[in-house]
């Protein structure tokens, strides 16, 4: 993966601009984001850290284009993300990002490497990765079949990961991947991390886990929605 972007210029493979998010209930506004500017490079590891409620998980979800800034920009490989119809923004996700949340991204009813046909259905790839070598990658591949309710918390970190890059997506984004994993499994799954960005991906982890930070390139502190100076 070059990190070129869609003029062919050399740019960050992530990169968000003054981003803002506010939530209203009732009379009561949280700002959850406030003017967050920053920028991923392709095989850098950056970490987000910050204490609960400090904005970690809603600036993944606006770099994903899960949820939409109320300010501000995200670009994916020089290709704007925010403010686009849902539509655009899921083709853009399922071809470029690559996603991995605590509370799983696999299909209960699929199995494991049905859950890594089906992101690369939805991406469209003419050639994609065959799912054998995915399992084989992260160390599972005789739980091909298997559902994820059978999968240990372990594997099931391996196969959300597999499904994450199953499309070699030139970003990674991670929230708690290693949350609920003893350390020995935390220690597999961030070596597997590190290798993505050793293939030239960039990746972005949300976590308070001291070891991600250790093996992170750079460390970014979130608190009340802001970027530590």
């Amino acid at each position: 993966m070059s990190g070129a972007t869609v003029d062919g210029t050399t740019g960050p493979a992530l990169e968000a601009r003054s981003l803002y998010r506010f939530f209203r209930v009732g009379d009561e506004e949280t700002l959850a984001l406030q003017g967050v500017s920053m920028s991923v490079q392709p095989g850098e590891l950056v970490a987000v850290v910050g204490p609960s409620g400090s904005g970690k998980s809603t600036l993944l979800a606006c770099l994903a284009g899960l949820d939409e800034p109320d300010g501000g920009a995200v670009t994916v490989g020089g290709e704007r993300m925010s403010h686009r119809p849902e539509p655009v923004r899921a083709r853009l996700r399922a071809r470029s990002v690559g996603v991995l949340f605590q509370s799983g991204n696999l299909v209960e009813h699929l199995s494991v490497e049905a859950n890594i046909a089906l992101a690369q259905q939805l991406a469209g790839r003419d050639d994609p990765i065959r799912p054998a070598e995915l399992l084989a990658t992260v160390g599972i591949a005789d739980r091909a079949r298997a559902v994820p309710a059978t999968l240990s918390g372990g594997e099931a970190a391996r196969a959300g990961l597999a499904v994450a890059l199953a499309n070699d997506p030139p970003v990674l984004l991670a929230d708690e991947p290693t949350g609920e994993l003893d350390a020995a499994t935390e220690a597999v799954v961030l070596d597997l991390i590190v290798d993505a960005t050793r293939r030239g991906t960039a990746v972005l982890v949300a976590s308070h886990s001291p070891v991600v930070a250790a093996t992170a390139h750079r460390v970014l502190t979130l608190t009340d929605g802001r970027l530590a100076s």
